[in-house]
């Protein structure tokens, strides 16, 4: 009888303790992130080369592949893909040289 009175007091100490730890660190939690991301951008770009349905994967892994690059979306009628991304990680350039280093030259049309 003294164990399971003994462990359920144990259980009871730490389920305490894991609360008092948790409401420790509630205010550094409820701060946002020192690495909230930048403000976003959009591009358009017309992308050549584009002539089966598994083109506009190639291009958009390709593209999503660049660091600060948050979405893309590509249209493989009009044969352009827009994206958003972080102006402070990477530039209009360096998502055409990806798209354009997988085989599918892009050029942007608007910012």
């Amino acid at each position: 009888m003294k164990r399971s009175i003994l462990i359920a007091g144990a259980a009871v100490a730490l389920t305490g303790a894991a609360a008092i730890s948790t409401a420790a660190f509630a205010p550094l939690l409820a701060q946002p992130a020192r690495t909230a991301p930048g403000r976003v951008q959009s591009a358009t770009f017309a992308i050549a080369n584009m002539t089966c349905a598994l083109c506009p994967v190639t291009v958009k892994k390709a593209m999503e592949g660049v660091a600060g690059v948050r979405s893309v979306q590509v249209d493989f009628e009009a044969k352009t893909a827009t994206v958003s991304f972080d102006p402070s990680k990477t530039t209009i350039a360096a998502i055409a040289r990806a798209s354009t280093n997988a085989g599918y030259p892009a050029r942007a049309t608007k910012a």
